[in-house]
């Protein structure tokens, strides 16, 4: 299935892409969304607290993926 993934901060720089088309099997949960981008993109894998959204809300990593999901990938924020 086709999964179209938003992508912000530190993991839009180390794509070079603020949206990403990622092909996945069908059934597909939220870990294996960021296995794709840990494995694809080492310079994530380093990043302990990248959090998955979906129709705008955090999802738990077994939450299972469909194409008309809104995805987003949230990386670590850090303010003061």
């Amino acid at each position: 299935m086709k999964l179209n993934v938003r992508l912000f901060g530190i993991v839009r720089e180390i794509v070079a892409k603020s949206e990403l088309e990622v092909e996945l099997p069908e059934q597909s949960t939220a870990k294996d969304l960021l296995t794709f981008f840990k494995v694809n993109y080492v310079e994530l894998h380093d990043l302990t607290s990248l959090l998955v959204a979906v129709n705008q809300e955090y999802v738990p990593m077994e939450t299972i993926l469909k194409a008309s999901d809104e995805i987003v990938l949230i990386p670590p924020v850090s303010g003061g």
